[in-house]
C-alpha cells in the first residue's frame, strides 16, 4: 500500500491575492450583514457612482459583474455564425472559450520573443470577419506589460477596424496603472472596452465582482439582457467592492508586498540561470527545465499546487504569489527542482 499524497495546503494556481481584502471591505461586509434579508438596491448605484468617479466616465458606460464570458457569447451570437475573435496565445481564455457555442472562431496569435502581446502580428490577423480583438495587459500567463505608448496607439488603431476588449485584471499591481489603462479611450467614445476585477489586488476572489467600461451602445445592449442588474449581483460583493475602491493605502501596501515577493522569485531564477518573463503581475512564469507535468507532480507531492500547463510552453511554470511563508516554502521546493545552471 502506497502512502497517500498530502492534501493540498499551498494553493498557488489561480492568481488569487491571499493577503485578503482591505479592512474597509471587511468592515463594510460586517455592517451590511443585517441587510441580507433585503434585495439589493442603492448598493448597485453606490458602486457604479464610485467607479464613475474613479474612472471619470459616464455611469451608463459601466456594466457591473464578471462579464468576460457573457461578453464573448453576446458578441459571437449578435452577428451570426462565422465571426472571428483574435487573441494572444497562450492566454486567458474566458472570453474566447465563450464564442464557440454561438459559432465564433478563435484566432490565436503567439506572443513575441519577450512574451508580450505581439501587437503588429495581432493587427495583421484582423480582417473583415473579425468581431473583436481580446488583449490581456498585463498578460496572463506571462505577466508582461506592453510599452504604454505603443499599446495605447495599437489599441486606438485597432479600434478603428473592430471592437478591442482589454482585460486589465492585473494592471493595478503596477503603480502607474492609471496611465496604462485604456479607460481614456473608452471615455473618448472609442470602440474599446476595458475589463477590471476585484478578484486580484483587492482580494475579493470569492465574491466574484468586477466591471466593464464599454461604448454606450454595447453597455446598453448588455444591460438590456440583464447583465449588471441587481438580481445577478451579490449585495455583499457590491458593498465590499465600493469600500475597497476607497482604501488606497491598503491597495498600495498589497502592491508593494507582491512586488517584493515577485522579486524574490526572480532573484532565485536569475541565480539559477533560468529564463523567466518580466512579470508585473502577482505571479511568475519561468522555464523550469523539465516537463510541466513532472514538475507539477513533484510540487503537488509536497502540497504545493501551481498553475496549469500552457500550450507551446511545456517546460514553463506559472506560480501565483501567495503569503510570504507559502512563497518561501514553494521557492525552496522549486530550487530543488531546478538545474544548477541554465
Amino acid at each position: 500500500m502506497t502512502d497517500a499524497l498530502p492534501s493540498p495546503s499551498i494553493r498557488l494556481a489561480l492568481n488569487e491575492t491571499p493577503l485578503g481584502p482591505s479592512p474597509a471591505a471587511i468592515d463594510a461586509i460586517k455592517a451590511d450583514l443585517a441587510g441580507l434579508a433585503r434585495y439589493t438596491g442603492r448598493e448597485l448605484d453606490d458602486l457604479t457612482a464610485a467607479i464613475a468617479a474613479r474612472e471619470n466616465i459616464a455611469p451608463e458606460q459601466i456594466v457591473l459583474g464578471e462579464n468576460l464570458n457573457v461578453l464573448g457569447l453576446y458578441l459571437s451570437a449578435r452577428g451570426g455564425r462565422g465571426g472571428t475573435f483574435v487573441y494572444s496565445e497562450p492566454g486567458y481564455t474566458a472570453l474566447v472559450d465563450a464564442v464557440t457555442p454561438a459559432g465564433g472562431r478563435v484566432v490565436g496569435v503567439p506572443l513575441n520573443a519577450a512574451l508580450e502581446n505581439d501587437l503588429p502580428a495581432i493587427a495583421a490577423a484582423v480582417d473583415g470577419t473579425t468581431r473583436a480583438v481580446y488583449l490581456v495587459n498585463p498578460h496572463n500567463p506571462s505577466g508582461t506589460v506592453s510599452d504604454t505608448a505603443a499599446f495605447i496607439a495599437a489599441v486606438r488603431d485597432l479600434s478603428a477596424r473592430t471592437l478591442v476588449i482589454v482585460d486589465e485584471a492585473y494592471l493595478e499591481f503596477m503603480p502607474d496603472f492609471a496611465a496604462r489603462s485604456v479607460a481614456p479611450l473608452v471615455r473618448e467614445g472609442g470602440n474599446v472596452a476595458g475589463f477590471r476585477t476585484f478578484s486580484k489586488i483587492f482580494g475579493l476572489a470569492s465574491l466574484a465582482i468586477g466591471y466593464t467600461l464599454a461604448p454606450k451602445p454595447l453597455a446598453a445592449a448588455l444591460k438590456q439582457m440583464g447583465i449588471g442588474a441587481f438580481f445577478g449581483l451579490s449585495r455583499l460583493s457590491l458593498v465590499a467592492a465600493t469600500a475597497s475602491l476607497g482604501d488606497h493605502d491598503y491597495v498600495a501596501s498589497v502592491r508593494t508586498k507582491v512586488a517584493a515577493e515577485r522579486e524574490a522569485w526572480h532573484a532565485l531564477l536569475r541565480a539559477r540561470g533560468r529564463r523567466f518573463s518580466a512579470s508585473q503581475a502577482n505571479f511568475v512564469f519561468f522555464d523550469c527545465g523539465r516537463p510541466h507535468a513532472e514538475a507539477a507532480a513533484a510540487l503537488a507531492a509536497r502540497g504545493i499546487i501551481i498553475g496549469r500547463a500552457q500550450p507551446q510552453f511545456d517546460a514553463w511554470l506559472r506560480i501565483s504569489i501567495g503569503l510570504p511563508v507559502e512563497n518561501a516554502i514553494a521557492r525552496q521546493a522549486v530550487a530543488e527542482l531546478l538545474p544548477a545552471s541554465g
